[in-house]
């Protein structure tokens, strides 16, 4: 007979099995509680700290992190093996933040020899950061699915600041029949604008001044859409005009659901670039005409 999981309430429990983890989560689903999952790939910040605390809110719920650098979403000469694992410095962020359950498996866990089958992302996939970043919605859908399937959470959450990794997830949960109710957390900033990263920690002080006008980008055009879609461009591109040393690989704007931009009505602005060897994206809320200036959400 198994043994029966060993769960205490309000104590930071570690799992890197995913089958004990499994087990946790159904056995405290059967005594009513909710699970709240926040998966992330580790070197966690103020905005993860966010993900948390909203996910602690949601009443009768046990808050359930993950922390896995997850190779499926890395291309080729892109970071995962610099990408940074303060692993214990992040299990303190987690049990700071009243995180119950803490899963961190290796890597053979998740993706066993053999293992093949991926989840393909559709059209949207393969446009703006699927196109500069071939087959990396795959991974991230593929790792998100698994996830879910072990974890079986009831709530979800994922930052903004990931727009189209947030929009394919919900658009996977929606047509794979999924459980989980995703929660989209408004972008968490610095000070300056920045939005809040883990691969800020790669910036110089000369790229980290330069980072900001992605923000400042957004900001301008999201200023400009009364006067709609042509005066939101433009004023973003003059922002990124303004610091060369930024390499834009795109500027767009689309609809709320990364569809085409409408004339009028919500809308949302995207930018990704680099700087030396980082990459950064960032994202705005806008409504296009008719309207006052300003943004929304």
């Amino acid at each position: 007979m198994r043994a029966k999981p060993s769960f205490t309430a309000g104590q930071l429990h570690r799992h890197t099995s995913p089958d004990e983890l499994a087990r946790t989560t159904r056995a405290l689903r059967a005594t009513g509680r909710k699970i709240a999952f926040v998966p992330t790939m580790g070197a966690l910040h103020e905005g993860h700290r966010e993900l948390m605390s909203r996910a602690r809110r949601i009443p009768n719920t046990v808050l359930v992190v993950s922390i896995f650098v997850n190779p499926l979403q890395f291309g080729a000469g892109e970071d995962f093996e610099r990408y940074p694992r303060p692993l214990e410095a992040d299990l303190e962020v987690c049990a700071a933040e009243r995180a119950e359950l803490v899963f961190t498996p290796e890597r053979e866990a998740l993706y066993p020899d053999g293992a093949q089958v991926t989840v393909h992302p559709g059209p949207l996939g393969d446009e703006l950061e699927g196109a500069v970043r071939p087959g990396h919605f795959a991974g991230v859908l593929t790792v998100v699915a698994k996830l879910f399937n072990i974890v079986r959470p009831d709530y979800a959450l994922f930052g903004e600041k990931d727009f189209q990794q947030l929009t394919l997830i919900k658009k996977m949960v929606r047509d794979l029949d999924m459980d989980p109710h995703v929660i989209g957390i408004p972008t968490v900033r610095e000070r300056d604008g920045l939005a809040k990263s883990s691969r800020n920690a790669y910036l110089d002080a000369g790229q980290r001044t330069a980072a900001t006008a992605l923000s400042a980008a957004v900001t301008a055009g999201a200023y400009a859409g009364a006067q709609g879609a042509q005066a939101v461009l433009a004023a973003a591109e003059a922002v990124l005009a303004g610091t060369p040393e930024l390499e834009v690989d795109y500027l767009a704007l689309r609809g709320p659901d990364l569809g085409p931009a409408p004339d009028q009505g919500e809308a949302r602005l995207l930018v990704a670039a680099r700087l030396g060897g980082t990459r950064l994206i960032d994202n705005a809320a806008l409504h296009l005409g008719g309207g006052e200036l300003g943004t929304h959400g």
